[in-house]
């Protein structure tokens, strides 16, 4: 059976994220025969968002996606490349008058591949349009050219990552969730052909606390003063998925947790 490779990442943070990212990427392709790469993005600048030459860095070394989620709003030069480059996705469900879009189709070895991308509603702050209607409508419109179509639901709630798991089996090849930058290790395939994970982790610093310097985290609580948090500076390990997918049906044949530390990193 012919299948299709597709390598996801979790959330990049800061240079650590970046440098691994370089020097890890290509092998990472090579060792997994992924055609297709996606990473979520938006902690690449300092921790807080990406900029237009970040996401230039991003697809020179071999990223196809760059998915985003709540913190793509904190860096201004982005807004308008939102509007322009296809390939760079913010959550689908935000009002009317954003900037940006939140799918694209993309070919992998002649295959077109849906991404979409979403955001939850419980305890992300932002006040978005309903992720699960946003959902059926964006998968709806996809499957009039694809059956292959990947879903980054950026939510905090494991809750509402499982309930949109459900939303979408046998609709969509997968649904991965980011934003929590903690892998786990729940990978699995729906009933319904569907393969999910309710965190990718994040390709960033090990050592960290969620890609930041431990001593600032502790002094936030042990204080409770809105410190800005900084990107740790260590060796950044690649966390994510490779899935594999039939693509004549769409649905998922398999689903494998990736982590490596790139060396001289």
């Amino acid at each position: 059976m012919k299948t299709l490779r597709i390598l996801f990442l979790g959330d990049l943070v800061g240079q650590p994220g970046l440098r691994a990212l370089y020097v890890g990427l290509s092998p990472l392709v090579k060792e997994t025969g992924a055609q297709l790469v996606v990473v979520n993005g938006e902690n690449l600048a300092e921790g807080f968002g990406l900029t237009p030459d970040d996401k230039d860095k991003l697809f020179e070394i071999g990223v196809s996606v760059i998915t985003s989620g709540n913190h793509i709003w904190q860096r201004d030069d982005i807004f308008p490349v939102l509007d322009t480059e296809k390939r760079l996705l913010r959550p689908d469900n935000y009002p009317p008058g954003a900037p940006g879009h939140g799918s694209v189709i993309v070919e992998a070895s002649g295959t077109p591949v849906g991404i979409l991308n979403l955001q939850g509603r419980e305890r992300m702050g932002a006040s978005v349009d309903c992720p699960f209607r946003a959902a059926k409508k964006a998968v709806s419109k996809l499957r009039e050219k694809t059956k292959c179509i990947i879903v980054d639901f950026h939510a905090e709630d494991v809750r509402e990552k499982e309930a949109m798991f459900h939303h979408l089996d046998g609709r969509v090849s997968a649904v991965f969730g980011t934003h929590t930058h903690v892998p786990t290790t729940d990978e699995r395939i729906l009933p319904g052909g569907t393969a999910v994970v309710t965190d990718l982790g994040m390709c960033g610093p090990e050592g960290s606390v969620i890609g930041t310097r431990p001593e600032l985290s502790i002094r936030r609580s042990l204080t409770q003063l809105p410190l800005r948090m900084e990107v740790h500076d260590a060796p950044a390990s690649l966390q994510g998925v490779l899935l594999v997918i039939d693509p004549k049906t769409g649905k998922a044949v398999s689903i494998e947790r990736i982590r490596r530390i790139p060396e001289a990193v």
